[in-house]
């Protein structure tokens, strides 16, 4: 696949343009939906037993491989019949691997209540997008949460995908979204995955280190066009605190966002009831208010904005 080729700007505009159009419709097939039942019925197999780090290993290569392999020769089969069917079908694989229109609807699901003083369908509206407990949170930190997860998934669900389209098309897309979706599911460090979800862990790790650098960089040039962004102070808290994170790379939009805003993210989170205690990013300019998730979403919208108007500056570029 050319990256700069006409065919795969068309791929990523269409693409684009279809998520934000249609987003996640409950009544479209959804790869993602497949990857996580494949994913609990091989943990149920593998993570037993002996060498369950080797397994998990062995799992992240495997599911990867197999969902870059049979994209490619659907795809080709399709493209066989006619470039059209071809083409539909790689612009909605695509579509599937983003959460541009998913996430800002999730985003302000929380926002609105929360807006409004109804704390108690805020909060249930974030557990919906987060890990944590969210059944005593107070207001600030419904917000942090919100906002931490909008700016962890513009790398996710957002420029990374973005990033490995124009690389592979939906066959690369689409395996990294199966990464993702292993990470997501078995990448934690508790007692049950820290062996068997090393490899997709680490896996996750390698494929999002340039994304979430370049993310970063999208949102801190998207800010130019969104008012009352502190630019000067993104860029210092970037390269102060987004080493702290525990994730190589969450850090890196998380910080932006914190600078960009003037708040602080990261502290205390509780997940089933356990403590933990995440490395603060940024420094506490002004309380955490419902306006920071709009505000955070907007940071969202121009990380992307300035991803593809880079590509295309780069696309017309290589036509000169």
């Amino acid at each position: 696949m050319q990256p700069f080729a006409e065919h795969t700007l068309l791929l990523v505009a269409g693409s684009v343009l279809l998520d934000l159009i249609i987003g996640d419709p409950k009544w479209l097939p959804h790869p993602v939906v497949l990857f996580g039942k494949i994913i609990r019925k091989a943990e149920r197999i593998l993570n037993k037993g002996y060498w369950k780090k080797g397994k998990g290993m062995l799992l992240a290569l495997c599911l990867p491989a197999a969902v870059f392999i049979t994209a490619m020769f659907l795809l080709k089969w399709l493209y066989s019949i006619h470039c059209a069917a071809g083409l539909c079908a790689e612009v909605y694989l695509i579509s599937t691997t983003m959460a541009i229109k998913g996430l800002k609807t999730a985003a302000l699901e929380v926002y609105k209540p929360l807006a409004e003083g109804n704390l108690s369908k805020a909060r249930k509206k974030l557990s919906e997008i987060v890990g944590r407990d969210t059944a005593d949170l107070p207001s600030g930190e419904i917000t942090r949460g919100a906002a931490e997860t909008v700016a962890e998934n513009t790398v996710d669900a957002i420029i990374s995908p973005l990033v490995f389209a124009i690389v592979g098309g939906a066959p690369l897309a689409l395996a990294y979204r199966a990464v993702n979706t292993l990470d997501s599911m078995v990448g934690y460090k508790n007692e049950r995955y820290r062996d068997f979800g090393f490899g997709s862990a680490r896996l996750d790790d390698l494929m999002n280190l340039l994304p979430a650098r370049l993310c970063a960089f999208c949102m801190w040039a998207g800010s130019f066009f969104i008012r009352g962004m502190k630019r000067r102070n993104g860029w210092h808290i970037t390269w102060r605190d987004a080493k702290k994170h525990p994730s190589p790379n969450s850090g890196w939009p998380e910080a932006m966002t914190a600078g960009l805003l003037g708040i602080q993210l990261g502290g205390r989170n509780t997940y089933s009831g356990a403590v933990s205690h995440r490395a603060k990013l940024g420094d506490a300019q002004t309380s955490l208010l419902p306006v920071h998730i709009k505000q955070s979403i907007q940071i969202m919208n121009g990380a992307w904005v300035v991803f593809l108007a880079i590509y295309l500056c780069l696309f017309m570029l290589r036509r000169i």
